[in-house]
């Protein structure tokens, strides 16, 4: 397929800390099913920058994992822990411009300073107490980013006008550990302007990260994608998934043969209407209905279970 210039290139980044599990899976699809029915292209990363928490054999656990449901990428795979150059000439950039600071406050003393978690990610503001200079001897546990006191903003694709204030949200925010890894927020800004990605679509629980990752964009003068955040997929009674929960995998096995029932259960959770007709086809042929038939604007509001068995 050839793509014009302007075309939409989205995404999907997993963490190998553990297999897929449903909601991950309903992430993918809606992501790869949002470029494609654009005709667009559909990378693939793997977020590795979290050695500690990483499990061995998972990265190819998930690779193997999308492609027994057909969810094919782009080009060649890329992986964060590859990319550290580029986020040392960012967090450079920024140093340069004053906008980065060193922080000796630990969690537990943020915590004691902080009036109330943030409602929305149960986050701690940070309470600048290192942003005129550290105390004394205080050894460096962090790098932060100076934020402004004003709205960022952004349109969401299924959520609409989305605005946060980051210094009343999160305040200034971690780009680099005390032991020199660079933090989420600062890698994904670097990785998706270093691919060319124009689209982000991924679950509900990264929308308060996206604020942070748009001032960011702002500061770097990189192009901002348009992003889409999906209704999460919920366990029993509500509850969040964990890493334990309705796990998709290849290595366990637990959908052969039956990978096709789950994607058409995946379509319509995410508002979709696949045809009667599709009951038993292949993974190849549900998606390709799904490019034909892709409507964003049916993708509900409220999330909640897969009813699978």
């Amino acid at each position: 397929m050839t793509h014009s210039p302007h075309a939409i290139t989205g995404r999907f980044a997993p963490s190998p800390t553990g297999a897929l599990h449903t909601g991950s899976l309903a992430a993918a699809v809606g992501s790869w099913l949002s470029a494609r029915s654009a005709g667009g292209r559909w990378l693939l990363r793997i977020d590795d920058l979290d050695a500690p928490r990483q499990v061995a054999g998972m990265s190819d656990d998930i690779l193997r994992t999308l492609e027994c449901f057909g969810l094919l990428w782009d080009g060649d795979i890329t992986w964060q822990s590859r990319h550290r150059d580029a986020y040392a000439q960012a967090f450079e950039r920024l140093n340069r411009q004053g906008l980065i600071y060193p922080c000796g406050c630990s969690r537990k003393e943020i915590a004691q300073a902080a009036s109330a978690p943030h409602p929305e990610d149960d986050a701690i503001p940070y309470p600048e107490s290192c942003r005129d200079g550290m105390r004394p001897g205080g050894a460096i546990r962090s790098w932060r980013v100076r934020v402004a006191d004003e709205e960022t903003c952004f349109d969401d694709l299924r959520r609409g006008y989305v605005c946060q204030n980051l210094a009343m949200g999160c305040g200034d925010f971690v780009l680099r550990r005390g032991d020199g890894e660079f933090a989420y927020q600062l890698a994904v800004v670097v990785d998706d302007a270093l691919t060319g990605v124009t689209q982000v679509v991924r679950g509900d629980d990264l929308l308060s990260s996206t604020p942070r990752q748009i001032y960011l964009q702002r500061l770097l003068g990189l192009p901002q994608p348009a992003y889409c955040h999906l209704p999460l997929v919920t366990g029993p009674g509500g509850s969040k998934l964990s890493k334990r929960d309705n796990l998709v995998s290849h290595h366990l096995g637990n959908w052969n043969g039956r990978e096709g029932e789950l994607l058409l259960e995946v379509l319509r959770f995410l508002g979709q209407a696949p045809q009667h007709g599709l009951t038993g086809a292949s993974c190849g042929e549900i998606l390709q209905w799904g490019v034909s038939h892709f409507d964003a604007t049916r993708i509900p509001i409220m999330g909640g279970a897969l009813h699978i068995s």
